[in-house]
């Protein structure tokens, strides 16, 4: 029985394909994740600072402070500013996203790949290039969904810290 190579650079290449769509489906839907953890759960200011504190000798107690506001803004301000900050930068579904972006990688990758090989190897590297530049376009591909969906959360989190400033809370 003899091996066809075109059915094994298809089976391999419906391996990568779909070995791509999932990393970028487990990388979007964990970078989602600790979105809403971190914005859901604010850290005491105390607890940020255990690790860093010095026993002190005897130091005089400072006068009282006349109270002042809640550095920690109530949930209404919180649901505000998370609303403005999401219609500054856009919704985005980052799955989406990665997902297409790693298939277009891998596209122009494949396309790529086979037209090198073709022309390396005089027509007969064709597959093998398409299997190479396959896999190293939906990598790519991903990495700049990615890397994208990154800059977004940065513009994301820029303007709810603005709008925080701009109630009074500095942080």
């Amino acid at each position: 029985m003899a091996h066809n190579p075109w059915k094994l650079t298809a089976i391999a290449m419906a391996l990568i394909a779909v070995t791509a769509l999932v990393t970028g489906v487990v990388v979007a839907s964990r970078s989602k994740s600790d979105d809403k953890t971190a914005a859901a759960q604010p850290v005491a200011p105390n607890a940020a600072r255990v690790g860093s504190v010095r026993p002190v000798t005897e130091v005089p107690a400072p006068a009282p402070h006349p109270p002042t506001a809640s550095r920690v803004p109530d949930h209404t301000v919180v649901k505000a500013c998370n609303e403005r900050a999401a219609v500054a930068t856009g919704t985005r579904d980052k799955t989406t996203e990665v997902v297409k972006d790693g298939a277009v990688g891998a596209l122009v990758g494949a396309a790529v790949g086979a037209a090198g090989g073709a022309i390396a190897d005089g027509g007969k590297g064709a597959g093998k290039g398409a299997a190479i530049g396959g896999v190293v376009g939906a990598g790519a591909g991903a990495l700049y969904g990615v890397n994208e969906n990154r800059k977004h959360d940065t513009a994301y989190r820029d303007a709810y810290a603005g709008c925080l400033r701009a109630r009074g809370y500095a942080g």
